[in-house]
Order: structure tokens, then sequence, then C-alpha cells
């Protein structure tokens, strides 16, 4: 049977910058639209000009303390892609507490880090709350140069400061009946108020989730900081979680508390939509997105102003390696 599509209203062009209530009321829509692959173009990568101002209050942002001198794991010091501009990968960000579109940078700022302080708790035998300075010195900070890529077909490559989830793992000795972790974002109506469009009820705060064994992984890490500044409010400040083979929905931003469970821990995205976003979110060529291919990115490396290239996505983001053989 031939299926003949009208463009609906609520569809741009990648020249066009996606509203949040756009972006929001596109997605209510394509629920009905079960099957149909649109493509990735429904998420447009657009340069949006900016004033001078707006671009010092960026610049501004991004000059955080910093955390050098720290080493660069030499296993993880190189993609064979070029590192994306820091002003670029400063202003295009999701971070959904906050709206969404890209363009969050600047309400980011609202961000209150102070005083942040991160529970470990529920299945370990030594629970603990952490202050940053804590995790600062208890664990030892290196750089790593990971691939990122988002469920919405786009990529870049970011230099992430921070330290493996492993060694959270030693410290605090979860029990043989934790088989889950469970990450929980901050958020607070007055500060944080998500989308202006709420399509029903968002599942807030944001959380996200893995199994023991991929926490455990290599490659797991927890950032507190990026280009060699401590972590700015729009990349998740203070901490989150970095998973370079996973979709990028999966990382965790602004984390407050990280609880060992014994049962898979209902997710953010998953429990809005688990048909578009599964729990276990590996980054898979194979395995398209129901509304678009996922066989190729649009890798964003220029800078300041926004471009992109096409390239063909990896398994696993490029970590088949480390990772593979957890599934």
């Amino acid at each position: 049977m031939t299926i003949i599509r009208q463009p609906q209203s609520w569809e741009i062009s990648e020249s066009q910058v996606t509203s949040e209530a756009a972006y929001f009321n596109r997605r209510r829509l394509l629920k009905t639209l079960v099957g149909a692959t649109l493509g990735a173009s429904i998420m447009p990568i657009v340069g949006c000009e900016q004033s001078s101002e707006s671009k010092k209050a960026l610049a501004t942002s991004l000059d955080t303390a910093s955390l050098r001198p720290v080493d660069t794991n030499p296993v993880f010091a190189e993609v064979n892609r070029p590192i994306t501009d820091e002003l670029l990968a400063g202003r295009y960000n999701n971070f959904y507490e906050f709206g969404g579109n890209k363009s969050i940078w600047s309400k980011a700022q609202n961000l209150p880090t102070e005083d942040w302080k991160v529970e470990v708790t529920g299945l370990v035998n030594n629970p603990r709350i952490y202050d940053l300075d804590d995790l600062r010195k208890k664990f030892p900070l290196e750089e790593r140069i990971y691939r990122f890529r988002c469920v919405e077909a786009w990529s870049m490559v970011l230099p992430w400061i921070g330290f493996p989830m492993k060694l959270l793992i030693a410290a605090v000795e979860p029990t043989s009946k934790a088989k889950f972790v469970r990450f929980t974002s901050f958020y607070d109506s007055k500060i944080t108020p998500g989308p202006g469009f709420h399509v029903g009820s968002l599942p807030w705060p944001y959380t996200e989730g893995l199994r023991i064994e991929e926490m455990a992984n290599e490659l797991a890490f927890f950032a507190v900081g990026i280009y060699g500044h401590i972590l700015p409010k729009q990349h998740g400040a203070p901490i989150r979680a970095v998973l370079p083979w996973k979709y990028g929905f999966k990382g965790a931003k602004s984390i407050v508390k990280v609880e060992f469970v014994a049962t898979q821990p209902a997710t953010y995205w998953n429990t809005i939509d688990s048909h578009e976003y599964g729990f276990e979110a590996n980054v898979n060529p194979n395995k398209p997105h129901p509304r678009w291919s996922q066989a190729t990115e649009k890798f964003i490396s220029k800078g300041p102003d926004l471009s992109w290239e096409k390239l063909p996505t990896l398994p696993y983001n490029g970590y088949g390696e480390y990772v593979a053989s957890l599934y």
C-alpha cells in the first residue's frame, strides 16, 4: 500500500530555528505517525546570529575556574575527529530542565551550584554525601576526549575532565542486591521550569539509570569539567554523567543523588515515550529511531559559526571494543 504523506503545518526547514512550543507540539503530533520515517531534518542544525553582547555573555559563562594541570588519559586522547569549538559547544545544548530548544545556555545560568551536595545511597555498605571538594580531591581527575552522540542524530567531540564511575563504586561498596543505579538531577520548579509547552505531565525530576555492569565499565565517567575548566552550567554543572557509547540523553546533568537499587529504575525520557527512548539507548546505526535514521549523524566541529558534516554512525559510537561484551 502506498502512503501519500502531506507535510504538516508544524514542519519546518533546516533554515529555521525551532521554538520550544513548536518542538513539543511536534513531538505530540508525531506520536500518531508510528512507523513513519521523517528523517533527522526535523531537528535542524542552524546557526543563530548573535549580538556582540550575547557573544560576550556566552564567553563569560564558559570562563569558569581552571582545573589545570590535569593529565589527558592517553587511552582516550584521540578519536580521529577534531574537538568541537568551545564556544559552539557552549551554546548548542540540550538541558530540558531549562527549555526545549538548543539555545538554553543563558537560562541555565540560573542554576544554583553553591554548596552542592551529591548523596550516594541505596544498597551500599558505605552511603555518603559528597560535596564538590570531596569529589575533586578524593577521586583523581583526568581529561578524556570522547565522542558525543545525541539521539537526534547530531554529534560532537568533547574534552571532559572527571573520574571513572568505577571509583565511586569502589568507595561506596554496593551490596550483592544492587543491580542498577539511578541518577537524579537537580530540580526546582521555580528555577528549572522545563519546556514552555508541556506535553502531558512531565516526570520531574530528571532521572537516568544504568545496570551496575555498565556503571563499572571503563568508559563510564563523571565529568566535573570540560575544556580545562570547571563544568559550566549549560553543560550540566557541577557534575554530570558521560557515557560515550550511549545516546546523550542518558548522561544525567547536575546530579544530586546516585542511588543503587535492585530493579530497573524509571527514567525521564523512557517514561515519556519508551518506544522512542529505550532504557539501554546504545548508539546503533542499524536501529533507526521511529522518526529518523540513525545510520548517519551531523558532526558539529567548526566554530564559532554552527556548521556540520555528515558522517556514518559507528556502532556503540566507536567504543565497541570496550562495551560490546556487555550486550
